[in-house]
């Protein structure tokens, strides 16, 4: 029912469906004086969302900070984290990523530099409705045996669909690797609050590692203070989604 739930809530919290369901109301409403306040709400929401600065800000408020790679410890393991790739019944012989590739990319080149040893990938199917032919983690699972990872260096984790599972039943499959103690948490750096937080309920202690960041350098220039962006509007709804997440988990005390 929670996971249910959450992908109702998710499209309430779209910013163009507030625009239209007031710009519908502005056209069939009676009362002129109300339907001024719809239009006039309407407006107000395009120009305060779809502002690239203050978006900018809100991202850099919200995200939590890079680690530079030269202080990044030894760890026995790095949690990755999915919800950034898709299978594809039109073109099935390749892996699909969205936005969010640099979970695995970022940890990859730690592997690389010898400062992690093994991956455990969590993510099982996140749809409300029929499941994928293979889980998330089986996916990035194909990346890193591409990029050169042994299978031994791999473990999976394929059930969860959201981030409270996904920190429950990592920290079931650690139960049966008690050699894996030095953890590091990758995630996008927007849903690390989050993520931390689960992982630590869930009785695990980890280091944050963020990765794919949506906040950029402030920029005081005038496309930035004052010309509209779709990308600005749009990337609200994940940021809006993301903090209403971090504050139900919260209040379920599931972080």
């Amino acid at each position: 029912m929670f996971f249910i739930l959450s992908k109702v809530l998710h499209y309430f919290l779209m910013p163009f469906i507030w625009v239209l369901v007031l710009l519908l109301l502005a056209f069939f409403l009676k009362s002129l004086r109300w339907r001024k306040h719809c239009l006039t709400g309407a407006i107000s929401i395009l120009l305060l969302f779809s502002n690239p600065f203050l978006a900018n800000e809100a991202w850099r408020t919200w995200e939590v900070k890079a680690t530079p790679v030269s202080e990044v410890a030894h760890y026995d393991a790095a949690i990755i984290l999915g919800g950034i790739s898709s299978g594809s019944s039109s073109v099935p012989d390749r892996v699909h990523t969205r936005k969010g590739a640099d979970r695995v990319l970022h940890p990859l080149q730690l592997y690389k530099l010898g400062k992690v040893n093994k991956f455990i990938l969590s993510g099982g199917g996140a749809t409300l409705l029929g499941k994928n032919p293979a889980s998330e983690a089986e996916h990035l699972r194909e990346l890193l045996l591409i990029a050169g990872v042994p299978t031994d260096s791999i473990l999976l984790e394929t059930e969860s669909r959201n981030t409270r599972e996904n920190a429950t039943l990592t920290a079931a499959l650690l139960q049966e690797h008690p050699e894996l103690q030095k953890l590091l948490l990758v995630t996008s750096a927007y849903h690390m609050r989050r993520s931390s937080g689960c992982f630590a309920k869930a009785g695990l202690s980890t280091t944050s590692y963020s990765a794919d960041f949506y906040a950029d350098d402030r920029r005081f220039t005038p496309d930035e203070l004052l010309i509209p962006s779709i990308h600005a509007f749009t990337n609200w709804h994940l940021l809006l989604h993301e903090v209403t997440g971090y504050l139900i988990y919260k209040l379920l005390g599931y972080s």
